[in-house]
């Protein structure tokens, strides 16, 4: 009987149209956990309380939502231990503490994955997009179009840096509840705690946001001849690109 299971279980895990219809009812729920994440981590910096615990707990489920969906006991458990950790920590100055780390991570990361891009021998990251939504709309791509994406792909990388760079010192510096002042250590400039969290958890965004919309904007002006209308168009047709695409580009 084993035997006989065996085969379904492992061709129910690596079924392709199973793993797409996975990536599909993951993709809102993770938008959803983005989303409410800087809220809640302001609120912890703004309030206290229990909502660190919260913002932690809603990480803690964003990060382990897909090994969840796909039934995996391990990420179950762990989803158990760190929520159990979370309930017994609330409230706790440790909680806030961890609460600097995910801005300074996240931006830091997303700077490599632009960056990393640009070696020798590779196609920068915005590039591979823009071939993939002109050859999507079968359009061929215009001229000077590749060398822009590659140095939009640096701007990306640059101001990611920046907002990592710029977390960084902010979290240091922070009072209270700053890594500096958390270890009995006075920082040489002392910035709010709330001025922190504004920052980090929630400027961080409008300013990714308005360099996406302004930049967009220039795009329209420069390449007229472009598979997508505006903003929504665009939006729908990075989607439709697929599952397997956007996991390509995180190789």
């Amino acid at each position: 009987m084993s035997s006989r299971s065996a085969p379904a279980e492992a061709g129910a895990v690596e079924d392709p149209a199973g793993r797409d219809r996975i990536a599909a009812l993951a993709l809102p729920l993770e938008v959803l956990l983005v989303v409410a994440y800087p809220v809640l981590a302001h609120l912890a910096g703004a309030r206290g309380g229990p909502w660190a615990a919260l913002a932690l707990a809603d990480l803690a489920l964003l990060l382990l939502l897909r090994p969840l969906l796909h039934r995996r006991w391990w990420a179950l458990g762990v989803l158990a231990l760190l929520l159990a950790w979370l309930a017994a920590a609330a409230g706790s100055a440790w909680l806030e503490l961890l609460l600097l780390a995910p801005p300074v991570l996240f931006t830091g990361w997303l700077a490599w994955w632009f960056a990393r891009s640009l070696r020798a021998g590779h196609a920068p990251l915005v590039e591979r997009i823009v071939v993939a939504l002109y050859a999507q709309a079968g359009w061929p791509v215009p001229p000077g179009l590749p060398g822009y994406a590659r140095r939009l792909t640096a701007a990306w990388a640059a101001l990611l840096a920046f907002l990592a760079l710029a977390n960084a010192l902010l979290a240091l510096c922070a009072v209270p509840g700053g890594v500096l002042h958390a270890f009995g250590v006075e920082p040489w400039v002392a910035v709010p705690h709330a001025a922190w969290s504004w920052f980090a958890n929630l400027l961080n965004y409008g300013v990714v946001g308005g360099f996406m919309l302004a930049e967009f904007q220039y795009r329209k002006r420069r390449f007229p001849q472009r598979p997508y209308r505006n903003a929504f168009e665009f939006a729908r047709r990075m989607a439709a690109l697929g599952p397997a695409f956007w996991r390509g580009l995180l190789r």
